[in-house]
C-alpha cells in the first residue's frame, strides 16, 4: 500500500487554493488535550479557543477521581465540550468505572469519552485492554453519545501491527453494534509519510470513521523529543529535520507548521473516505497551543 514518496519542501509549498482550503479543514473543528492540573491554564487560554471545542481530558495515575472530574466540569463550564479519558488498565475495578461515570454524568461530562488500555505493563484490576473494559454494559447506562478510541499511525512499540489492526476494528464494531458513534485519536508523530500509509491501510481495512491525527503543540525540542521518547514515537534525524527542527539546537523550539501542510496535502492524496481533522496534544501548554493555531490560521 506504500506510495511514491514526494520531496517534503515541495509539499510545504503548495500554497493554492485548494490546498489552503484542506489546512483549513483539517483545523475546522480541532480537539485539544490537557491533564487535571490545567484548568487555570484552560481558563486562560479560554479566549483563544472556539466554543464547542473538544477538550480531552487524561486519565494519569498522578490524578484522582476528583481532580479529573473538576477538569471535565471546568471545560463544560467553560463553552466546550469535554472528552475525559479512561484509562482502563489503571481501573482498580468495576466499581470505580461505575463511579467515574455516575461523577462525570453528575457534571454533564460524560456523552464524549476516549477509551484507551493505558500504560501499566499490568493492569491494576479487572481490564487488560479497552475492548474489555469497552464490553462492560455500564456504558449502555449513561447518556453516552460517542466514545474514541486509540490509533497508532505509527505502530505500537510493544505490539505487532497485525494485532493492532484487529484490535483497532474489532473496538470499532463492538462500539458500532451498540450504537455508540466513534472516532479514532492517534498518537502524536513527526512525519507525515507513516499517516498516509496507515489511512490507506484504515480503507482497505473497511474503516472510515472520523479520525483526528494527533500533532504536537509549539514546544521546545529538547521537550519534544523527550515526550517522543517516552511514548515510543520515531525521531530520526531524517523525521525531525522534514518537520522542521535541527537536533544540533535543541535549545529551540518549533511549531507544526510543515507537519499541518504536509499532512493536508497527504490526506487529500490518500482518497481516506472518512473525515480526518487533528488532535493538538499541549504537553502543558494549553494557552500557546491556543494562541499558536489562531495565529497560524489567520496567517494562511
Amino acid at each position: 500500500m506504500d506510495r511514491p514518496r514526494r520531496d517534503a519542501t515541495v509539499r510545504v509549498r503548495m500554497s493554492d487554493s485548494g490546498h489552503t482550503t484542506q489546512v483549513h479543514s483539517l483545523l475546522q473543528d480541532f480537539s485539544l488535550e490537557m491533564t487535571g492540573k490545567d484548568v487555570d491554564a484552560l481558563r486562560e487560554a479560554a479566549p483563544a479557543i472556539p466554543q464547542g471545542t473538544r477538550i480531552n481530558v487524561t486519565f494519569l495515575g498522578n490524578e484522582d477521581l476528583q481532580m479529573r472530574v473538576a477538569a471535565a466540569r471546568a471545560v463544560k463550564e467553560l463553552g466546550f465540550t469535554p472528552v475525559p479519558h479512561i484509562s482502563a488498565r489503571r481501573l482498580r475495578s468495576e466499581t470505580e468505572l461505575l463511579r467515574f461515570l455516575e461523577e462525570l454524568a453528575r457534571v454533564d461530562a460524560v456523552r464524549h469519552l476516549f477509551a484507551v488500555g493505558g500504560d501499566p505493563a499490568e493492569p491494576m484490576g479487572p481490564y487488560s485492554s479497552a475492548r474489555e473494559m469497552l464490553a462492560s454494559e455500564l456504558f449502555d447506562d449513561y447518556e453516552v453519545d460517542e466514545i474514541a478510541v486509540a490509533g497508532y499511525a505509527e505502530g505500537h512499540p510493544e505490539i505487532a501491527d497485525d494485532l493492532l489492526a484487529r484490535e483497532l476494528k474489532s473496538k470499532l464494531e463492538l462500539l458500532a453494534e451498540r450504537e455508540f458513534q466513534t472516532v479514532i485519536i492517534t498518537q502524536f508523530g513527526f512525519d507525515t509519510d507513516p499517516i498516509a500509509r496507515w489511512l490507506s491501510e484504515l480503507e482497505a481495512l473497511g474503516i472510515s470513521v472520523p479520525v483526528r491525527i494527533g500533532v504536537p503543540g509549539p514546544a521546545g525540542i529538547k521537550r519534544l523529543l523527550g515526550y517522543a521518547r517516552r511514548f515510543g514515537v520515531a525521531s530520526s534525524t531524517g523525521i525531525v529535520k522534514k518537520y522542521g527542527f535541527s537536533l544540533a539546537n535543541l535549545m529551540g523550539s518549533a511549531g507544526p507548521d510543515n507537519f499541518l501542510h504536509n499532512l493536508a496535502a497527504e490526506t487529500a492524496a490518500t482518497q481516506y473516505s472518512g473525515n480526518v481533522g487533528v488532535h493538538f496534544y499541549t504537553f502543558g501548554g494549553v494557552a500557546q497551543t491556543a494562541e499558536w493555531i489562531r495565529d497560524f490560521l489567520r496567517q494562511l
